[in-house]
């Protein structure tokens, strides 16, 4: 059985070799970031997340990694993203929430820093936010829906919807030119302030993503609802926002 990493660093000499000697001098740069990069790492329940920037040569060989990359699935290390510097300069304007959550926690581990520089205009990434926020918006009635009442459904709706509004808010408490806390917990805190969310309501939330509560049905399928509630409440500030 695979072993699953007590800390990021414990992976980093052995997934530097491996892809080292895969692509040779077509590998640029490893670069982790997220929950791993941003020292909130729980084994078993966290991910760590790697950017690997090649060559254009290198690109074009990615099917040589197939084996690589299912080796370090089993080890809470998901298919690394694997991106050319050309493609990043080009889509910063495309994918700026992306790159700027990257950016604010990330750690090279071989290579040159290609993340540092990157500029990211504040008018494309208030745009992202906007659209992110309102299609979430959609997909969470959706998926309540779909749900039909089971707590065990709409629990699993917060775990897995949740991460996706957290990177909006990071993005967002920049755009206000906020303090951006680095705990996921203390951001979700500082969010609620400066937009008037409802604070206690995203601190059960995150509870409830990390494991630390359980309610019963009823509980659940109110709590959903005033998430969308809220989610909607943010997503029209966003939208009168100026960048």
């Amino acid at each position: 059985m695979a072993k699953i990493p007590k800390r990021p660093e414990e992976v980093f000499d052995e997934l530097r070799s491996d892809y080292a000697a895969l692509f040779g001098d077509d590998l640029t740069a490893i670069v982790l970031y997220g929950s791993g990069a941003r020292d909130e790492y729980v084994p078993k329940k966290s991910d760590l997340n790697f950017l690997i920037i090649l060559s254009e040569t290198g690109i074009e060989r990615l099917g040589n990694a197939i084996d690589v990359a299912a080796k370090w699935e089993k080890r809470s290390t998901p298919v690394p993203l694997f991106l050319t510097k050309d493609y990043i300069g080009s889509s910063l304007d495309t994918f700026p929430l992306e790159f700027f959550n990257i950016q604010s926690a990330y750690r090279v581990i071989y290579g040159d820093d290609m993340i540092g520089d990157l500029e990211i205009k504040k008018d494309n990434l208030r745009l992202q936010c906007e659209r992110e926020l309102k299609g979430k918006l959609l997909l969470l009635r959706e998926s309540f829906l779909q749900a039909h009442g089971e707590g065990r459904r709409l629990t699993e709706l917060i775990r897995r919807s949740l991460p996706a509004c957290v990177s909006i808010f990071r993005a967002l408490l920049y755009l206000k030119e906020e303090r951006i806390p680095e705990k996921n917990e203390a951001l979700i805190r500082a969010t609620a302030e400066s937009f008037g969310l409802d604070r206690a309501l995203l601190r059960t939330l995150w509870q409830i993503k990390i494991g630390e509560q359980r309610l019963r049905k009823e509980e659940v399928k109110e709590i959903v609802l005033r998430y969308i509630s809220e989610i909607k409440a943010l997503s029209k500030q966003v939208d009168q926002m100026s960048s």
